[in-house]
C-alpha cells in the first residue's frame, strides 16, 4: 500500500502539472482525484494499524471497527476532495471558458496515457487479490472494497479526461471538457455514497451475513436440551469477527449444574461452526421457570371475576 500512496501522489503532481500547463479543467479534476486517492491510502494505511490492536478494559470486543471508520473517511475525501472540486472545474470551464494549448494538451494527454498504465495495473493487482480471497467474499473487507473502487473509477476518470480534451481540441468547444469534468464528478459522488454507506451500515451495527445466522440457529435447535429459540442476535465487530447473543429455552427438569454444561458445550460448538463468532453470549432458561415467573402471581396483577 505504500507504493499504491507513492504512486498516487506523483501521479497527482503529473496530472496538476499538466493540467496547468494545459489549462485543461478536466485533467485538473483528474489531479485532484489523485490527490483524493493518496490521502484515502494514508486512512487506509491507519485503518489495518489500528485495527489489529488486541482488545482492552476500554474496547472489550476490540477494534476491528475500525477499518470501518477510516473507511467512512475515505468516502468522505473521495466525496469533498474529488467529487465537488471536479464539480467546480466543470462549472467554471462551462462559464469562462478555456483556450487549448496545442504542446501543454500534448503533455496533458501523455501524463494521462502513464496514469492509464499505472492506474490499470493497479486495479488488475487488486482483482487479483479479490480473486485470491474468493471473490465477492473478498471484498467484505473496507481497505480492500475501497481500493478496487478507487482504482476502477481512477480508470475511467483518466479515461473520461482524456476523451474530453480530445475532442476539446478537435472541436474547438470546451464544453466537452467541461462535461467530463461533471462526469467525473458524478462517478467519484456515486463511489463516495456507496462506499460512505457501506462503511454506515457496519459501523453502527449491521448483522452477520444471513448464512451465518441460518447455521447458527440451525445448530441451537438441533440441541436436544433445547426446546426453542427465542431470540438470536448478531452483530460485526470486524473484518473477521462477531458477537452472537440467544435467548433459548431450555426443555424442563434441568439442574443449574446441567444447564452450566449444556450452555458450555452449545457456546464450543458455535465457535467451532462459526470461527468468527469470537463473542458468544447466551440466555438460557426453563420454559416452565419463565412462564411461572410471567405468571399474575408472580408479576403481581390481578383478574377474574
Amino acid at each position: 500500500m505504500l507504493v499504491a500512496l507513492g504512486a498516487n501522489l506523483v501521479i497527482a503532481v503529473a496530472k496538476a502539472v499538466g493540467g496547468l500547463l494545459a489549462g485543461s479543467p478536466a485533467l485538473l479534476s483528474e489531479a485532484a482525484h489523485s490527490v483524493a486517492d493518496s490521502l484515502n491510502e494514508v486512512f487506509l494505511l491507519a485503518a489495518l494499524h489500528r485495527s489489529r490492536r488486541p482488545a482492552d478494559r476500554r474496547h472489550p470486543f476490540g477494534y476491528g471497527k475500525e477499518r470501518f471508520f477510516w473507511s467512512l473517511l475515505a468516502a468522505v475525501g473521495i466525496f469533498v476532495m474529488g467529487g465537488c472540486f471536479s464539480f467546480f472545474q466543470g462549472v467554471d470551464a462551462l462559464r469562462s471558458g478555456a483556450e487549448e494549448k496545442f504542446s501543454g494538451y500534448v503533455a496533458g494527454l501523455a501524463v494521462l496515457g502513464l496514469a492509464l498504465i499505472a492506474e490499470g495495473a493497479s486495479l488488475l493487482r487488486a482483482l487479483h487479490q479479490v480473486r485470491n480471497q474468493g471473490g465477492k467474499a473478498g471484498l467484505r473487507d473496507p481497505a480492500l472494497r475501497t481500493v478496487v473502487a478507487e482504482d476502477g473509477t481512477a480508470v475511467l476518470g483518466v479515461l473520461l479526461a482524456a476523451l474530453g480534451m480530445v475532442l476539446h481540441m478537435v472541436t474547438g468547444q470546451v464544453v466537452w471538457e467541461a462535461g467530463a469534468s461533471l462526469a467525473i464528478g458524478v462517478l467519484l459522488v456515486f463511489v463516495a455514497y456507496r462506499l460512505g454507506r457501506e462503511a454506515r451500515d457496519q459501523l453502527i451495527g449491521e448483522a452477520a451475513d444471513p448464512q451465518t445466522g441460518a447455521r447458527i440457529c440451525a445448530l441451537l435447535e438441533a440441541q436436544p436440551e433445547i426446546d426453542s429459540v427465542e431470540a438470536l442476535f448478531t452483530m460485526k465487530t470486524g473484518l473477521d469477527s462477531a458477537l452472537v447473543a440467544a435467548r433459548v429455552d431450555l426443555v424442563p427438569g434441568l439442574d443449574s449444574e446441567q444447564v452450566e454444561e449444556v450452555a458450555v458445550r452449545i457456546k464450543r460448538s458455535i465457535a467451532r461452526t462459526v470461527p468468527e463468532a469470537d463473542q458468544i453470549f447466551l440466555d438460557v432458561t426453563d420454559r416452565l421457570a419463565r412462564e411461572a415467573a410471567q405468571s399474575p402471581a408472580a408479576t403481581g396483577e390481578r383478574g377474574g371475576a
